[in-house]
């Protein structure tokens, strides 16, 4: 049976599972400012510190082109491991998934195996061609064998779109999250996010991104660790009494510990699902490290160790959240008269580090959490300025013919923008719902950018004005069904009726792309198509095999 083949049926067999996932990844439920965190603020300047001293160490290593967007492609597969686990586990979804488990129990667990769902997709049929095909962006696969202007600028747009989307997110959960962690204000603290990333990226390029996010990783699974640990040493390392414990003193009881339906519409579920999943294979800042490794086995290394230590940080969740409910929710110090936790519903894990390990692990959670947006955002920004810089500067507007410096220099630039325009829409955007613009970032990846990517490595047939067309088809049926959905239509613009009946549009939009490609390849009989179907094969051998790939660079 092909590597295809087994992925496709991979996916379809976890699509259900995914189904749930996606909406406990988002900073939701009231927030309220908390006293200023002195402990929490002198270790993220620590933090700060050290990875503005590799920074530094980086800046002097990224001479080239290739070190700028790909660190040289000499990252191990080991550590561009760590390094995709600390680009995907957010601050936001450690403590949305804690305080999910803290609120509903079993559901959280349902939630923690989503977010893994969409990484067998990776492992099967993303990895190894990716770095095979690819130089620097996904633009690059896309483009190997079919016209370079039409391809590049289609996945510029889908890059930049889903980029802007989910820095949007980021930066209002960055705000969102230092109010409630360590008392400072909102606009402060999306001002400060901003300002690092910008240093991050600007001076360090992909070497410093990647280790700022492999110590952000190390610091947030260490954390969640201590925490899990200091929570099973109260009960004997018996999860059996963690449980029983946990069902005695939560208001539904033994319901926590069976699913409880959280989401009522079955097609808006799977359509969550599908976009939390296929998206995943579609998010430019977790394609571009594939590009960082010297080869496809250190690739199919990195989704090994990705997975392996998300799935561990997630079953940690699980673990904080029903510690949560034995030793926070029976403890006055955390609850109001009412029952809700201070500071808001996301503040589980927060005041479970508290009860465990004093006001030094309260700080050092903190300090991570902070750590964590700074992670995800460097990441983010740097696919973002390749998209304007290789793709669309360097590949559609000078055809190639553009100095290495140059095209680093047009990167840099569109880095300082970038972070400009994030810190400011992160400021206007203060009371958007950030799970549905992390759902459209989503949405957008799975209907714009996956359909393209995988058919362009699987599929003979496929043209370049075949896959044009279907994927801004999908990016703009995707952008459609969110406007025209519940969450926009009836709760944002308080209009009645809503066109689009359900959640997330991506179990529509990212068929009707597939579809498009299709029928638009097929019709189309032109000269060119005849061609890049010939040219094909050359390119299946190479996707599998690695013929002619350069070499890792080294540090």
């Amino acid at each position: 049976m092909s590597r295809f083949t087994l992925g496709l049926i991979a996916g379809l067999c976890l699509v259900l599972v995914a189904s749930a996932s996606y909406g406990a990844g988002a900073v939701e439920g009231a927030v309220s400012k908390q006293a200023t965190n002195w402990t929490a603020i002198w270790m993220f300047l620590a933090f700060v510190c050290v990875t503005m001293g590799i920074t530094y160490w980086a800046a002097k290593r990224t001479t080239s082109t290739k070190d700028y967007y790909a660190a040289g492609g000499g990252i191990s597969g080991f550590q561009n491991g760590v390094a995709i686990a600390g680009d995907y586990m957010s601050a936001a979804s450690f403590l949305g998934i804690s305080a999910l488990c803290y609120g509903s129990g079993f559901d959280g667990l349902i939630y923690s195996i989503g977010f893994l769902v969409g990484w067998p997709i990776i492992m099967f049929l993303m990895a190894e061609p990716l770095r095979n095909l690819g130089r620097f962006t996904f633009a690059d696969v896309v483009s190997y064998r079919m016209q370079p202007l039409p391809m590049r600028a289609m996945a510029a747009t889908g890059t930049l779109v889903v980029v802007a989307f989910y820095l949007i997110a980021q930066m209002v959960g960055a705000g969102q999250l230092i109010q409630l962690l360590f008392g400072l204000d909102y606009w402060i603290a999306v001002v400060i996010v901003g300002i690092l990333m910008i240093i991050y990226v600007t001076f360090g390029g992909m070497l410093a991104t990647t280790w700022v996010q492999i110590i952000k990783a190390v610091l947030l699974l260490c954390g969640a660790t201590v925490i899990a640990v200091l929570v099973l040493n109260q009960f004997n390392w018996n999860i059996s009494t963690l449980l029983a414990r946990a069902v005695q003193v939560h208001p539904k009881h033994d319901a926590i510990l069976r699913p409880d339906g959280q989401v009522s519409n079955v097609i808006s579920a799977f359509s969550l699902g599908t976009a939390l999943m296929f998206g995943t294979a579609g998010l430019p800042h977790i394609l571009m490290r594939f590009f960082t490794v010297a080869d496809a086995k250190e690739a199919r290394k990195s989704v090994f160790w990705a997975t392996t230590f998300i799935g561990y940080f997630y079953i940690l969740t699980f673990v904080i959240g029903f510690g949560a409910i034995t030793l926070v929710l029976t403890n006055p110090q955390y609850v109001d008269p009412s029952g809700a936790l201070i500071g808001g519903s996301n503040m589980a894990a927060v005041h479970l580090a508290h009860a465990v390990g004093g006001n030094i692990l309260l700080g050092f959670i903190s300090a991570v959490a902070f750590a964590t947006i700074l992670a995800v955002v460097s990441g983010l920004t740097l696919s973002g300025a390749s998209a304007v810089s290789h793709d669309l500067y360097a590949s559609v507007f000078r055809h190639g013919r553009v100095a290495e410096g140059m095209e680093v220099r047009v990167s840099k630039i569109t880095t300082l923008v970038l972070g400009v325009v994030a810190i400011i829409l992160g400021i206007v955007f203060e009371k958007i719902n950030v799970a549905f613009m992390v759902g459209l970032a989503f949405a957008i990846a799975c209907s714009a950018n996956f359909p393209v990517l995988l058919l362009s490595m699987y599929w003979k047939g496929l043209t370049t004005w075949g896959a044009f067309v279907g994927g801004f088809v999908g990016l703009i049926s995707a952008v459609a069904g969110t406007v025209f959905s519940p969450s926009i239509w009836t709760a944002l613009l308080g209009l009645p009726n809503p066109p689009f009946p359900y959640v997330s549009p991506a179990l529509f939009s990212m068929p009707l792309s597939f579809l498009v490609c299709f029928v638009v390849s097929l019709l189309d009989r032109s000269r060119t198509a005849r061609l890049e179907a010939q040219a094909f094969e050359a390119q299946y051998v190479r996707s599998q095999t690695g013929i002619g790939i350069e070499e890792a660079a080294t540090h």
